[in-house]
């Protein structure tokens, strides 16, 4: 029988790739493939498979996976797990994050939130779902980092601002990129020169203006929480110290990646690269800050 531990891990990979898979249906244009029709798709439930609405089947059924996925993950730590463990909660938490991701899946696709639609309501809409769904990856990550754990979280610790300031700075990162994610397929620019004139033209469309926030935000919340990681949390014990460096590392790349994105125009290969460092840095901040928020793990943040 597949271990707890080997259930959340996969749950957690599984649900990066729905994420992957979103990312896809938005850059693609596919998110009207199965018309304004929950949960099933054209009102079938197998539709013929090309275009448009493969891709966005196939986004539905692994979603509907996770899940599935997910039900077995909190049901496994709850009969395996004592009572009051934080594995418990975090499960919880990712319980809650699908359920979430699911009812909002559902009210994009109903009131028709897709394709080429530039309503202030999808402006709106779309961060939330990132934002709920890196909410999902937090649940799933503090999941794994606490089957079969017993250490105590410990909230009064000095390093507690810094995880949670920089890890607000994370969510707000990814809502503004989402936003710029769906500026520029919506509005995509023919040159570089065109896409930055069009940021700051009055005329332009508040989806194109808007995405200017977005490097800006990224820059200057990602190498302010590198910079502090290497600071203070650098030597960290056990498995932190391996997610103290992922978070440094990717964030370098995660910026040079940025580059490339907006240098290239934003192919949709890139796009999904930039945002699977996007989950990666947000795993690895989430499980450093449970590492640091523990008893028995030492750093130099504890003398601040």
């Amino acid at each position: 029988m597949i271990t707890t531990r080997r259930l959340a891990w996969t749950a957690l990979a599984w649900n990066v790739g729905v994420i992957l898979l979103g990312a896809l249906v938005r850059a693609t244009g596919s998110g009207a493939g199965c018309g304004a029709s929950w949960p099933t798709c054209d009102g079938v439930l197998v539709p013929e498979m090309r275009g448009a609405t493969a891709i966005e089947f196939t986004h539905r059924m692994s979603s509907g996976i996770a899940l599935v996925l997910l039900a077995l993950l909190v049901f496994q730590v709850f009969r395996t797990t004592p009572k009051g463990r934080p594995a418990r909660k975090a499960a919880v938490l990712a319980g809650i994050g699908i359920l979430a991701e699911s009812a909002i899946g559902a009210v994009i696709v109903l009131y028709e939130w897709v394709d080429q639609d530039a309503s202030v309501a999808r402006a709106v809409s779309v961060p939330i779902h990132l934002v709920n769904t890196f909410v999902l990856l937090a649940g799933l990550t503090l999941t794994v980092y606490w089957i079969d754990r017993e250490r105590i979280v410990r909230l009064n610790r000095p390093s507690r601002r810094a995880i949670f300031g920089f890890g607000a700075g994370m969510l707000l990162i990814a809502a503004t990129g989402a936003i710029t994610a769906l500026a520029d397929t919506l509005f995509p620019a023919e040159s570089l020169f065109e896409g930055i004139v069009e940021d700051f033209s009055g005329p332009a469309s508040f989806f194109v203006r808007l995405r200017v926030l977005h490097p800006i935000v990224a820059m200057l919340v990602g190498l302010a929480a590198a910079r502090w990681v290497r600071s203070h949390a650098w030597d960290v014990d056990g498995t932190g110290r391996i997610a103290a460096r992922a978070v440094v590392g990717v964030v370098l790349v995660e910026l040079v990646v940025g580059v490339i994105n907006v240098w290239t125009l934003t192919p949709i290969a890139v796009q999904l690269i930039h945002l699977l460092l996007a989950d990666a840095l947000w795993i690895a901040w989430v499980w450093l800050g449970a590492e640091l928020l523990t008893e028995g793990a030492r750093t130099d943040a504890m003398a601040e």
